[in-house]
């Protein structure tokens, strides 16, 4: 596996995830990665945190832990923002972003059998 390109941080209790969030978007979904940060996109626009709570619904399901194991630590009225995640190391968070951008990838590409790796 390679290196995650996104800058993951480990912490005492998991990792923080840095965020790069796009409100207003076309859609609800992980973009890609934009230097060193996730790009989430949600239609949700960036009031009384809806957002902010889009986000986090959306990392957690990238990273495949509950969302009562993230927690939004800076930015919530700014684009860049870092997530805190709980029981998770930096190489399993790496290796489920890694996957979570290859399935976006195929089926952008029309390849998605729909089964997870």
């Amino acid at each position: 596996m390679s290196a995650s390109p996104v800058a993951l941080q480990s912490s005492r209790e998991g990792i923080v995830v840095p965020v790069q969030a796009r409100p207003r978007g076309r859609r609800d979904g992980v973009v890609g990665v934009r230097g060193g940060a996730l790009l989430i996109e949600t239609v949700a626009a960036p009031e009384d945190g809806r957002a902010n709570a889009a986000i986090l619904r959306l990392l957690a399901e990238a990273l495949e832990v509950a969302r009562a194991d993230v927690e939004l630590k800076a930015g919530a009225a700014a684009r860049h923002k870092r997530f805190a995640v709980r029981g998770l190391d930096a190489a399993t968070a790496a290796a489920r972003i890694e996957r979570h951008i290859e399935r976006l990838r195929a089926t952008a590409r029309g390849t998605d059998d729909g089964r997870r790796a």
